[in-house]
């Protein structure tokens, strides 16, 4: 009799662990590219998995962290590295341009043009949207660092977290899905 309740004990803890690691129904996007294309895709798929009742986190690092920031602010006090960067990278999800057939601005013109003939919302909609949807919006500290972004030059955004990859993976590790884009 000793050894069936040993035994039920050791199964009950089997059972306590399994348990511990299930997934969520949760998606987790790593946003590393700033293309326009690859951004909408990143967005469209998070909206998407949001609307049918998962939880959403996109954690945006190196070429993401620029569609994070605010076409409106400024940082303070940059080195001559950070202010090239923040230069030559784009200020906002509306400078976003087509990974493939840009020409020149072109096709990121043709591909916006598009969208909004067809009511494709735009970049800045689909945040918004994220915000009222209470998707979670991750922004890498490191890229930032090394691009010389500051925490006052991004967007506005409800319960954005500044964190590093170990909040990513925290936060990756039970997810259903996890994207890299």
């Amino acid at each position: 009799m000793e050894n069936v309740e040993q035994q039920i004990a050791e199964l009950q803890k089997q059972v306590k662990d399994l348990s511990k690691d299930t997934q969520d129904d949760k998606i987790s996007i790593i946003v590393f590219s700033g293309d326009l294309d690859k951004v909408l895709a990143a967005f469209n798929i998070a909206l998407g998995a949001s609307a049918m009742g998962m939880d959403v986190v996109l954690f945006f690092t190196f070429w993401g962290t620029p569609v994070l920031r605010d076409k409106k602010k400024k940082g303070k006090g940059k080195d001559i590295i950070s202010k090239m960067f923040g230069f030559m990278l784009p200020k906002g999800a509306g400078k976003l341009k087509l990974s493939q057939m840009n020409m020149g601005g072109a096709g990121t013109l043709l591909m916006k043009h598009l969208m909004k003939k067809k009511n494709v919302s735009n970049i800045e909609e689909m945040l918004k949207l994220s915000a009222e949807m209470e998707i979670n919006v991750y922004i890498c500290e490191l890229s930032m660092d090394l691009m010389g972004f500051q925490h006052e030059e991004m967007i506005e955004y409800p319960n954005l977290v500044y964190c590093g990859v170990a909040k990513f993976i925290e936060e990756a590790k039970n997810s259903k899905v996890q994207l890299f884009i």
